[in-house]
């Protein structure tokens, strides 16, 4: 079962209010799909603790109803 975009990036935002999320679906079916996602709260943490936020944002969909997700993280530049 595939999963729609505007349903990753609701997830995440429930989890990680003030995230930036970018998505692209990378076939066109649902189900593979590249993230970028920004957050202040990422401030501090490393890159594997924040990709850890985001997967735990998915619920468990990861490997089930989303098949892969290239994932970049990040703190927003400030200007």
């Amino acid at each position: 079962m595939a999963m729609d975009s505007a349903e990753v990036v609701q997830l995440i935002q429930e989890s990680i209010p003030d995230a930036d999320v970018r998505i692209d679906d990378l076939r066109g079916d649902g189900d593979h799909y590249s993230a970028t996602v920004l957050s202040a709260s990422f401030k501090g943490i490393t890159r594997v603790q924040q990709h850890q936020l985001v997967y735990k944002a998915l619920k468990g969909r990861m490997g089930e109803q989303l098949h892969a997700l290239a994932l970049k993280t990040g703190v927003p530049v400030e200007t």
